[in-house]
């Protein structure tokens, strides 16, 4: 191969073809392939490697510390969860299809930012944009835009994700002006995105941190709406075992 034509390859961004390129060359010497046949599939190979470095790349964007998978969840030490419900949702994706929110309730360590998790990575699979954030991130960054002028430009950002992990909601208490913050980004995402939340505090208990009635139900009724909601408040810790759990 000439330097020209690496030259074009690179700037087309065909690094499957340029890195494959003697492979190709030998199996049409061989006569494996047609012509035609040789090009379909050397557009193919193209095609899934791009697909899998854009699937890198939203994994990457997405600032997921753990990659976890459904495969790997330990549902056998978690007799009291509902396997069969999970799953159907998983398997359905019904909840990015509809624009649905799910809320994993329960106490530390049972698994619930695995679990969401697992549902973020699915998303991302089907090549939606997902972001994970723990709730006091979020909420910090929503804070600061407002002190540095950026809160449309940080508010569109957060709304603009397909799908949202929220995680650890209801683990530090926040200010009025916070509070007032997620409830428009939530308002904005509501039936128009996916929103995933994990919180270690049953929905009667949200006015200990947001310290709002009024706007504590009204989030509450938003989320809600278009909701599943997954109990595990019964389950016990994972920690203390090898398995992935939140």
């Amino acid at each position: 191969m000439n330097d020209e034509l690496i030259k074009m390859l690179k700037y087309l961004h065909l690094g499957g073809l340029l890195e494959n390129w003697d492979t190709y060359l030998e199996a049409a010497r061989k006569g494996n392939f047609s012509h035609v046949r040789l090009l379909q599939h050397i557009i193919e190979q193209e095609y899934k490697i791009k697909k899998e470095n854009s699937r890198r790349l939203k994994i990457l964007r997405s600032k997921t510390p753990e990659k976890y998978v459904m495969e790997t969840f330990p549902f056998k030490r978690q007799p009291k969860l509902n396997r069969k419900k999970i799953l159907a949702l998983y398997d359905s994706f019904d909840y990015m299809s509809k624009n649905q929110n799910i809320i994993w309730i329960g106490p530390t360590g049972v698994g619930k930012t695995g679990l969401a998790t697992a549902f973020l990575m699915h998303a991302i699979d089907h090549e939606y944009k997902g972001r994970f954030i723990p709730f006091p991130e979020l909420t910090e960054m929503l804070y600061k835009s407002v002190a540095d002028h950026s809160e449309e430009k940080v508010m569109k950002t957060f709304v603009s994700y397909d799908c949202l992990l929220i995680d650890e909601v209801g683990y530090v208490e926040v200010e009025s002006i916070q509070v007032g913050l997620f409830f428009t980004l939530m308002q904005k995402r509501h039936k128009n995105k996916t929103t995933l939340i994990t919180s270690n505090l049953g929905f009667s208990q949200w006015t200990s941190f947001l310290r709002n009635d009024q706007l504590t139900a009204a989030l509450i009724d938003r989320l809600t709406e278009n909701s599943h909601v997954i109990n595990m408040k019964n389950c016990g810790s994972l920690r203390c075992k090898l398995d992935p759990a939140d």
